[in-house]
């Protein structure tokens, strides 16, 4: 019986994760040369974008195996601006390695992700990397790991000549006192009987070996401790000792290969011919080349969808990056061909448990982008949607009153730019992006109602009856949709048909915006048997919705971050000045020695500018940290979103003449 770990590596960008990946690899044998991120030669790197920038962009699979534990090796990209391809990563980890550089500590996007990690309960390690580089520190960065990531945080490793190329890491002993007491106050901490043991012993007289190895792996494998490593990616020092953690701290799968079939795609990328290859991770059961599968997909609206497809080939990874044709069982990474219509998120077999919610928030700029030949177009919406299939965070919307362009949402510049680059060099279409912009929300701001009825005794354009009330919905709750009216009263259809086409039409509100946190309701239906069809009522809809939501009206919300800046006493009052100047609302600053912490909120178009702001402001001492907090009213004037082409239900007679096609 075969023991698999599935290990996430994340960091902030440069903090060298790739670097750790390849020594890693090369330690263990899966790989003969260790690669260069300088150089471009590293193994889960592989797009040739990715390798000139020195950056991940998208997440890769390695595996090796360490004293008959296989590990797949999943590489994560650093910046924020992919956070959507570290999420989907993050749904298919048994644990996670967290890279900290020992020079410039715990960064902002550091903490994110450790944030994140935790409420997920995914057992980590951490790693303290480039402890031989000038500037490297040990106590300082143990401090700033227990003050921004954790109070749980132990250093299970020692370093001789810190900061110079000589540095060596060593694994801290229970023979010494000091460490056995500092490890049996903390595990002390979660486990009220290995408390109890741990007082009845002899003072001064250190825990045993034993009890501490087994409590500190109990409590590590279930995300309340966090063993702190020290050592240097590149020289390979302290790897032996991270290895031996990832073995006996984290949870690992045994493979069985029984149970039912469950998997999970977490991602897509195209092969030289065009066609889809798969990543999926394996949670139960087998699957193999030729066998049907049947991926199920979770909608906005609630409902499930089946996609049956049949494996034309699937390979597993084994040896570094190579993979072999083989059965996938459980804890497998397989790579998987023959699903031509396989979307990231989609599950192989059947699972009665929800799809696991958004870890970070959804991106919330987005932009126009047109070819700069009108003849490109074509070209231009093939590229962008096999983009969109490798990160559905793109959220590619076509727009025909965008002349051969498209709407695309982001997270920031920086992904802009690669996508810029990748249109150019991948597709050899040449794009202009529009300046960004933040997507806000509507929400209802009152009740109202509208009605649309067939009557034989009138033109009916509409064999349909549908009257819907719209009324403001509770915070986060999003699109509510209820019945008022007797469930038999309408061909299954054609409930089926309404409550698709609100969702739909909710995607534009009064200004353009999505509109959320609303509860709407029919409380009228009727058909015309065997006249009517699910199309009248799917027609009908958005007219009904819409003026129901124009007597009710709506509010938009821009969206805010919340943000933490430490930065220099010196520096206070004019980053008070700068934060006023963007619209931000501060709260009170809290002196820490001769830095002050800074909490607030500010409006997420201005993010980018104040990250790329601080360190000017701070002479390069600023750490700056923000995430999405929530959404809060424009004031003044609302901003207006153009509608998709096509009718608008907010004008009843073209709409109506569009729908009767006579227009």
């Amino acid at each position: 019986m075969k023991k698999k770990l599935n290990l996430g590596i994340l960091a902030h960008v440069d903090a060298g994760k790739t670097s750790l990946t390849e020594r890693l690899l090369h330690h263990t044998g899966a790989i003969a040369e260790f690669g260069s991120v300088d150089a471009g030669t590293t193994q889960t790197d592989s797009m040739e974008l990715e390798r000139r920038r020195g950056i991940t962009i998208r997440s890769a699979v390695a595996t090796f195996v360490t004293d008959g534990l296989k590990v797949n090796l999943i590489d994560t990209p650093g910046h924020s601006d992919f956070i959507a391809e570290v999420e989907r990563a993050l749904g298919v980890l048994d644990g996670a390695v967290l890279v900290v550089s020992a020079v410039e500590g715990v960064q902002p996007q550091t903490r994110i992700l450790m944030r994140t990690l935790q409420r997920l309960r995914i057992p980590t390690l951490i790693f303290v990397n480039k402890i031989d580089r000038h500037g490297a520190r040990y106590d300082g960065a143990l401090e700033e790991i227990t003050k921004r990531l954790t109070s749980s945080a132990v250093a299970v490793s020692a370093v001789t000549d810190i900061g110079a190329p000589t540095a060596q890491a060593m694994p801290r002993r229970l023979d010494d006192p000091a460490f056995a007491t500092e490890l049996g106050e903390l595990l002390s901490l979660h486990n009220d009987a290995f408390l109890a043991s741990y007082l009845e012993l002899d003072d001064g007289a250190p825990l045993t070996d034993k009890e501490c190895a087994e409590e500190l792996a109990l409590q590590t494998s279930r995300g309340q401790v966090y063993p702190v490593f020290f050592g240097s990616a590149l020289k390979g020092e302290g790897l032996e000792e991270l290895l031996r953690g990832i073995r006996e701290f984290l949870p690992s799968v045994h493979d069985h290969g029984e149970g039912p079939l469950l998997g999970t795609v977490f991602k897509i990328e195209r092969g030289p011919r065009g066609e889809a290859i798969a990543y999926l991770r394996l949670w139960s059961g087998s699957l193999g080349t030729r066998d049907h599968v049947t991926l199920h997909r979770a909608h906005h609206a609630g409902q499930v969808t089946e996609h049956p497809g049949r494996i034309t080939s699937l390979r597993v990874y084994e040896d570094g990056s190579a993979t072999t044709e083989t059965r996938a069982t459980a804890g497998d990474i397989a790579k998987v061909w023959g699903l031509k219509d396989v979307r990231i998120g989609d599950r192989a077999g059947y699972s009665d448990e929800k799809p696991p919610r958004n870890f970070f928030a959804p991106p919330n700029l987005e932009t126009v982008v047109r070819p700069e030949r009108p003849a490109d177009a074509g070209r231009l919406h093939t590229a962008l949607r096999m983009l969109s299939e490798q990160d559905p965070s793109i959220e590619l919307r076509q727009d025909e009153q965008i002349a051969h362009g498209a709407v695309l949402r982001l997270y920031g510049e920086v992904q802009k730019d690669i996508i810029h680059t990748t249109l150019a060099e991948s597709f050899g279409v040449r794009a202009v992006f529009e300046e960004t912009r933040s997507v806000c929300i509507e929400k209802p701001v009152g009740v109202g109602a509208a009605l649309e009825e067939w009557d034989l005794r009138k033109l009916n354009y509409f064999w349909a009856t549908v009257g819907l009330r719209v009324e403001p919905g509770e915070e986060g709750s999003g699109i509510v949709f209820r019945l008022a009216v007797e469930l038999g009263s309408l061909p299954r259809a054609f409930h089926k048909a309404i409550e698709e086409a609100v969702h739909t039409t909710l995607r534009h509100g009064l200004y353009g915006w999505q509109v959320t946190d609303v509860v709407v309701t029919l409380n009228r239906s009727g058909f015309a048997s065997p006249v009517s069809a699910a199309d009248d009522f799917r027609k009908v809809t958005p007219l009904v919705l819409m003026g129901a939501l124009k007597q009710a009206g709506t509010r938009v919300y821009e969206p805010v971050s919340s943000f933490e800046l430490e930065i220099p006493a010196a520096t206070l009052s004019t980053v008070l000045a700068k934060l006023a100047e963007l619209g931000a609302t501060p709260d009170i600053p809290t002196a820490q020695g001769d830095v002050f912490l800074l909490e607030g909120t500010l409006p997420s178009s201005h993010v980018h500018e104040l990250g790329r702001r601080i360190p000017g402001l701070t002479n390069g001492e600023g750490v700056f940290l923000s995430q999405l907090h929530g959404h809060r009213p424009v004031s003044g004037g609302f901003p207006v979103r153009p509608r998709p082409s096509g009718p608008d239900p907010l004008n009843r007679e073209e709409y109506i003449l569009h729908a009767v096609k006579r227009l």
